[in-house]
């Protein structure tokens, strides 16, 4: 049975920014760039009560906290700090997974570090983080990747949070189904609709029926219900993709898709500023009524400089879809491909800069 850490910094960005200027210690910090198009890379603990998230547009943070201080992302800043928790997590294991700056994936089930459990392992991996960069990391601890993740989140700010084999059916029993990657608020809502809202009552449903009502994603829900994920922490894998998509309340026209897109496009430029890569190819997914997958790329000669020059590409994409104008769309989403590292990558001006 594996031993599994998922390890994730607290508040990355908007901590470093306290941190580093003890001025903004204890007060609202947003890390964004302020515009009609920005989005919010990281909230304070401080700005959070306010309702404050990442990915968020940096307008509506404005709005729900006037007195917050925005200051400017600096991922230079930020890499340095992730390159020393790195270096921690290695000294603990070869098996690091990262998922961005701010996360990873360990495997401790043979530790390089000797300890008694893996739950010491993660009390030093913290103490080790706050000894070497004075910023805080939760952790969860559990028999798989599924598990440690969830875990990590329970006990947030500097919190650790275990799960032993024994008690995976008792801790995911009460949880809602939303804590079950991939269950957003369309399949929450097609959950609730046969009485499920935890998944305890995921439970009770047959593997057959699950896939019969959600085909593959339905064999997901069996297994995540049961706490089975197989997946091994792998390490040295470097982006490839970052997406995101969402299923309509109601389908939509070509034309009407406009403002989706470009909420699509801001969210997923706010994931891509947590890799250390870049991508060169954006991508717009789009999925008919009659469930009808299309995909619509277009890579520029040098990778888009910005949020605004993302969007437009995104945008510009609908053009490519040779379908009748009363076609409706159920989901659309937007991603960026085709990511190298940045110093296999040309530089050149944005191809929106202004004159």
């Amino acid at each position: 049975m594996r031993k599994i850490l998922h390890i994730d910094m607290d508040a990355f960005y908007a901590s470093v920014e306290q941190r580093d200027d003890p001025g903004l210690r204890g007060r609202p910090v947003v890390v964004a760039w302020r515009g009609a198009r920005s989005v919010v890379c990281a909230a304070s603990y401080e700005a959070r009560v306010f309702g404050v998230r990442s990915a968020m547009p940096a307008a509506r943070a404005e709005r729900l906290c006037p007195e917050a201080v925005f200051v400017p992302p600096d991922f230079a800043r930020y890499k340095a700090v992730s390159k020393q928790v790195r270096e921690i997590f290695l000294r603990h294991t070869d098996l690091v997974q990262p998922l961005s700056l701010d996360e990873a994936y360990l495997d401790v089930t043979a530790p390089k570090v000797a300890s008694p459990s893996a739950t010491e392992s993660a009390r030093m991996i913290r103490a080790e983080i706050r000894e070497a960069t004075s910023l805080t990391a939760s952790a969860g601890v559990a028999p798989n990747k599924f598990l440690a993740k969830i875990a990590s989140d329970w006990n947030k700010p500097d919190g650790l949070f275990v799960v032993k084999p024994s008690q995976v059916e008792a801790f995911l029993t009460p949880l809602p189904v939303s804590k079950i990657p991939g269950v957003g608020k369309v399949m929450e809502k097609k959950l609730a609709d046969i009485g499920v809202a935890t998944v305890g009552e995921l439970r009770g449903f047959a593997l057959e029926e699950l896939q019969a009502r959600f085909g593959r994603f339905g064999a997901g829900l069996y297994r995540r219900a049961r706490g089975i994920d197989e997946r091994p922490v792998e390490p040295d894998q470097p982006v490839q993709s970052i997406s995101t998509e969402d299923t309509f309340a109601s389908d939509l026209r070509l034309d009407e898709l406009g403002p989706a897109i470009e909420a699509l496009a801001a969210k997923a430029w706010a994931a891509t500023r947590k890799t250390e890569r870049v991508g060169r190819t954006v991508v717009l997914k789009l999925k008919t009524s009659d469930f009808r997958i299309l995909t619509r790329s277009f890579t520029p000669d040098a990778p888009p400089a910005s949020e605004a020059e993302f969007v437009a590409i995104a945008l510009a994409l609908r053009e490519r879809v040779q379908l009748p104008a009363s076609t409706r769309y159920r989901l659309a989403g937007v991603g960026l491909a085709g990511f190298r590292d940045a110093d296999e990558v040309p530089v050149q001006a944005p191809l929106f800069a202004s004159a």
